[in-house]
This record gives structure tokens, sequence and C-alpha cells, in this order.
């Protein structure tokens, strides 16, 4: 049998199955016509069917994509149709029965909806001009197959002519102008005729970003693009910023490090090199460097997309860019600085996918949660989240204010600048450059009736006063601190200045905090501790001979790290009469934080302890980012901890009545442990049952 006829027939094959349900789809649809056939007028019977027809061709479109299951090969659908009577039941369930049920075809449903959202059905066979390099160019083959799109020609208007697959999908043409830095008119063609042609002039792998810096090092070192740049040096740095190969480079390193969660994009000149990085869960990775010559091009462009005056080298600038990505909105803050060889530049990566961060998945135990949400249900006072930089104070904050947003209390936060936008927020943004500083915003914001208040940093004096006074006059305030420890917060503020009777009576709580590595689920492998890792928890190897500790060992899903993800490290410092007594006679930040541990603080060491017993991180993660405690704090902790376990152990624990006992009761190992801040992918959050059931047990 000749390839021609089996191809001829091969969706005919599989019609029999899929056109009975797409006949009762449309034997269901006249039904519903039926009752109101008279009264409706012609027009309103045109759009009804219109409207039915969205959904029948989605139902079409998932069918076609199942059809290689249904049809495993060409033998197959061969020895299908040489048995008896298989051609006559494919002329009968064939298209010549059901077109005059449906008196409508896939093509011309097709057509209905591009007429409605005004858009030209087309063939691609007739486009000769088609497959040009240089129209290809301005899709990657990685967006070309993600989007099921093709670029076909570039107008006389300037326009890039492009056909698609989805009608309905108007956020392709939205994303492709950005990628594109051109206006896109789109034209609808057929899914299966885009995929050929794809697959014909991108070929089968799909270019990386690998790839693009392998053939630019190539051109470079022949000199095809040293001699081109140099003339764009002097001539036009616009004509360099919009160039070709620019514009692929500087399209595929967003959508790389978008791809990989990056938090951070930097940009580094040297003598011989333009370093690469960006930062993945709290690491900084760095890719294959592209051609020095593309340096000012690289630079140009992100500059020109952040709106910034591409001929100032000289001065640092800032600038903004909003992004729609694969369906994610994402927010770019670019910043330069004038170095010897160049300018350097730094983008914080912003996901508004964030916004959905609730209290419950920021990953604090059982007790801190409660206490935290007990401190959100304050009329008045003053909530601070400190820790360093990038350690997601602000994620806290904003999950705090979900918590307590609603349309009795008005909110209103200042921010330099407003990270991410949340509905029913007066959000503020702090400029500088004109006068609008934290502490002339903040004494705005008093005279807009505000219920409760968020300052995104305390920087000075100034604002550190305002915001005590505000608290003092009803207001409930957040803000952040940059200190090591919420003890540290303390004397942090005495010493800016702030007076202790001032602090005793408007100072509510303080959550320290920090963010570690998750171990990669995909690679997760139990291991035995050393004798150097339990003793920076005063613990022996019998004494955790009962629980399983994990470690990644490196595969493609975490890049070969061992880890994928980060989860929060919270200590909760809540002001009481003792700290407020320690506070008014100034003492240091170790004997407010004893304080506070004896009130029933569990210390960030402590927290990261419980989280390595849960198998979700490591000691080496913990130590290089959580203050060390005292040794007599861990030997006390530990104590209680070991006490504890085995009251756990008896068939039933003796019930605690006096507060002063509760207080001086050895704590417990919450296991509640909330899911991580960067939401990993649902085969991440599943926790190896096998290797942690003996563990949870342990920690119940």
């Amino acid at each position: 049998m000749s390839v021609n006829p089996i191809h001829h027939n091969e969706n005919e094959a599989a019609a029999p199955m899929e056109k009975n349900k797409y006949l009762n789809e449309m034997e269901q649809l006249l039904s519903e016509m039926g009752a109101k056939h008279d009264e409706m007028t012609p027009q309103e019977q045109a759009a009804y069917l219109r409207q039915k027809a969205k959904l029948a061709l989605q139902d079409q479109a998932r069918r076609t994509q199942k059809q290689s299951q249904l049809i495993s090969s060409r033998e197959e659908l061969a020895g299908r149709l040489s048995k008896p009577g298989a051609a006559a039941e494919s002329e009968e369930t064939g298209p010549t029965d059901l077109e005059p049920a449906f008196e409508i075809s896939s093509d011309e449903m097709m057509r209905m909806l591009c007429e409605q959202q005004g858009m030209d059905y087309v063939s691609l066979d007739d486009y000769d001009e088609k497959g040009d390099e240089e129209v290809l160019q301005f899709i990657p083959s990685t967006v070309a197959k993600t989007y099921k799109c093709l670029p076909l020609r570039i107008e006389k208007d300037g326009s890039l002519l492009v056909a698609i697959a989805d009608p309905l999908n108007i956020q392709i043409t939205d994303d492709l102008a950005l990628l594109t830095s051109r206006r896109i008119r789109p034209v609808v063609a057929k899914e299966s005729e885009i995929n050929e042609y794809v697959e014909m002039y991108y070929g089968v792998g799909d270019s990386d970003l690998t790839q693009i810096m392998n053939e630019m090092q190539d051109d470079d070192t022949k000199g095809g693009i040293i001699s081109n740049i140099q003339e764009m040096e002097i001539g036009d740095m616009e004509a360099m910023a919009d160039a070709a190969p620019v514009i692929q480079l500087v399209n595929l390193l967003l959508m790389q490090a978008i791809k990989d969660r990056a938090s951070d994009l930097h940009i580094e000149p040297f003598p011989n090199m333009l370093r690469i990085r960006y930062r993945v869960d709290g690491v900084l990775r760095e890719i294959p460097s592209p051609p020095k010559a593309l340096q000012l091009g690289i630079i140009s462009r992100f500059k020109v997309l952040g709106g910034m005056n591409i001929a100032e080298t000289r001065k640092p600038q800032d600038g903004r860019v909003k992004l729609t990505m694969e369906g994610r909105e994402v927010d770019l803050r670019v910043s330069t600085l004038p170095t010897v060889q160049g300018e350097s530049m730094a983008m914080r990566i912003l996901d508004k996918s964030m916004m959905s961060i609730g209290i419950t998945q920021l990953g604090m135990s059982k007790k801190t949660l409660e206490r935290f949400r007990r401190l959100l249900k304050k009329p008045n006072g003053i909530i601070l989240c400190t820790g360093p930089t990038g350690s997601g104070k602000t994620t806290t904050l904003y999950a705090a204010m979900a918590e307590i947003n609603n349309p009795g209390d008005k909110i209103i936060t200042t921010e330099d600048p407003v990270e991410y936008e949340m509905p029913g927020l007066v959000q503020v943004n702090i400029n500088e450059k004109i006068g609008l500083t934290f502490e002339r915003c903040l004494r705005a914001i008093l005279r807009q009736d505000p219920d409760i208040i968020l300052v995104g940093e305390i920087r000075d004096v100034q604002t550190a006063q305002i915001a005590v006074q505000s608290s003092l006059t009803g207001h409930l305030v957040f803000s952040t601190l940059h200190t090591n420890s919420s003890a540290a917060t303390v004397t942090r503020l005495l010493d800016m200045g702030i007076e202790p009777f001032l602090l005793t009576s408007t100072l509510e709580g303080v959550i320290g905090q920090r963010l570690v590595r998750t171990i990669c689920q995909q690679c997760k492998t139990p291991y035995i501790p050393t004798e150097e890792e339990l003793a920076g928890y005063a613990m022996r190897r019998e004494d955790v001979q009962d629980y399983t500790f994990s470690r990644g060992a490196g595969c493609d899903e975490c890049a070969y790290t061992g880890f994928k993800g980060r989860i929060g490290l919270y200590e909760l410092l809540e002001v009481n009469e003792e700290i407020r007594d320690l506070i008014m006679q100034r003492e240091a930040q170790d004997v407010i934080h004893a304080a506070a541990v004896r009130n029933g603080m569990s210390t960030m060491h402590r927290d990261g302890f419980f989280k390595i017993c849960m198998g979700m991180t490591t000691f080496n993660e913990v130590a290089a980012h959580t203050p060390q405690d005292s040794q007599e704090s861990i030997e006390l902790e530990m104590q209680n901890l070991l006490r504890r376990k085995k009251a756990a152990e008896q068939p039933q624990a003796p019930m605690i009545e006096d507060e002063e006992q509760k207080k001086t009761a050895p704590l417990s190992l919450e296991s509640d442990i909330s899911q991580p801040i960067i939401p990993p992918l649902e085969s991440e959050k599943k926790i190896d049952a096998g290797n942690n059931g003996g563990n949870q047990r342990l920690l119940e």
C-alpha cells in the first residue's frame, strides 16, 4: 500500500469515535435551540451558534491533539483500513453524514471566530515569502513552539505579519510585540500547518541560550560582529539596541531567568569579558558570556526597555520594566552603576504570582503563626519585620496585609518602590528626587484617615519617630528594619534616638527571619549527619538515632545543586512586661534575647533544626544563614527537646494547669510547617513519606 492513500485517510480512521461525540454535541445544541427557534431571528440564531462554536472548537482542538494516541503508526492505520468493511464504516461516519447534521465544518467555525475577532483566516501555503531568515530571527524557536506562531513577513508599514493558531488568545500579540519591538499584525492558520513550518524552518532542537552564546562567540572570533558594533558605538546607540542579535539575546536572557525562578539578573563588564549571572534560591549562577562587543548593545537594550537615558553613562540610573511572559506578569527593577569598564547593571525580578502567598504558606511553625496572628489583631502599635536584604521581609509584610485587608479598614502603604500592587490598598511610591521621602510621605498619610500603615523601611530617626507617633495616635504600623535578630532591633531603635518610654508604649512585636534553600524532592536521599553538625545543636548521635536526615544528590530538576525553592526561618519576639522592663533599663540585646527565649520564643536557629528534622533543609544551610545562639541557650533548648521527646513516649502526658508551669515547660517540635515562600512544582510539594514518616510521629 502506498503512503499517499494512508496519509489521505489518516484523519478519517480516527473519525468514527470523535464524530459520534461531535454529533451528539451538535444534536444537543439543536435541541436547546428547538424551543426558541421560532422566536429567534436569523441574527440571534447566528449569534447563538457562534457562541457555542467557541466551545466546540476548543474540544475539537483537544481531540486533534489526542489523535496521535488513537493511531500510533501508519502501519496500524493501514491494518485498520485493510479490514473488511473498514472503508465503508469510515465513509458512513465521514464528513458526508456529519456535515449535513452540523451544517458547519471545523474550517467554517474557525472562520466565524476569526470574523468575530477581526482576523483573517489564511493558508500558509499562500505565502511564498515565508521562511526568510531575517524575519524568522525576530521570534526564537522556543517562543514559536510555545505560542504556536510563525512570523511570515515584514509589512510596508514596518509591522510583523505573524500566523497564530488561537484567535481567542489576544495575549499572544502583546507578548510578541514586546518581544520583537514591532507592531504585530496577526492572522490565523491551522495549528497543524504552523507546527509543520515551525519544525521545517527552526529545526527540531530548540535554540537555547547556550547555543546563541556559542554562535555569537564564533562570530566575534571571526570579527563579524566587532566591526559592526564599533561603527554603531560611534554612530547610533539606539540602532545598536535595536539590532536583531541584541534583541534575541536579551529576550532569551529574560526568558531563561524567569524560567529558572531567578530573583536577580546581573550584567557585569570586565576587561576581556561581559559576565552575566542570575540569582536562584539566593545563590548566583553564571551563564556563558556573550561577546564583549555586545556589551554596549545589551546595556542599551535594557535601558530602552526601562525608559532610561541611553546616552547617559556617567551617572547611576533606575528604571522599571513590565513584562508578560508565558502568561505571567513580571516586573523588572533595573539599576545601572558606572564602573571603570563600563556600566554594570542589576535587575530585580518581581513575579506577581507571589501576590497569592498567604501567611499560612510562609513556613512558620504553628506556635509562631498563632502568635503572629494575635499581633495582627492589635488595634494599634508597631510590628517590625527584620533581616538582611533578600530575606523575604516584603513577602512577609504583604502576606500580613492580605490577612487583614478588609473593606472596614483603610490601609495605606509607602514603599521605595511599590513592588507588588494589591487590590484594596492605597500604595504610594517614594520619590526622593522630588523630595517625597518616607518622612514626608508618612506625614501626609496621617492626614488621609488611615487605620493601618505600612512603611517600606525605617531608614532614619525621623521616620522612626513618625512611626512611633502614628502608633500612639491609634494606628497599626508595619515596617522593616535591617538587623541580624529580633532582639537586636530593640537596641537598634534605642541607638537611633527613640526614647525607651516611647518604645515600650508602641512596639508590639518583632519578626526576625532568614531564607534557606529546600532540598530537591526529585533527588532527595537520606544520610547520617556528622558529629560536627550535631555539635552545633548540642546533640549526640544517640540523641537523634530515631530521626531520618536528608540531602539532595543533584539532578536535572535542580541543576545538580541538590536544592530547589526556599523556605523561611522565623523568630517572633513579643514585647511583654519583662521585655518592657529590660527596654526601660537599656539592657543589651543578649539579655533581651535570653528573656524572649524564656518566654517561649523559638529562635531562627532552632526553627532551622525543626525543618532539618522534617527533611526540608540541611545543617549547612541553617548554619550559613542564621545567627548562632549562645551555647547555654542551645543546651537549654535541646534538653527541653529531649525531655519533651521522652514525655511523648509515655502513654499519657500530664496536663499543665498552672500558667507559670506553662512558661517553663519544655517546648515541643512543631510539625505543621507550611509551604515554602517560593512555591515549588507540584512534585516538590510531596514529601517522601517513607523518609519522614518516623520524623512526623516524633514531631507531633
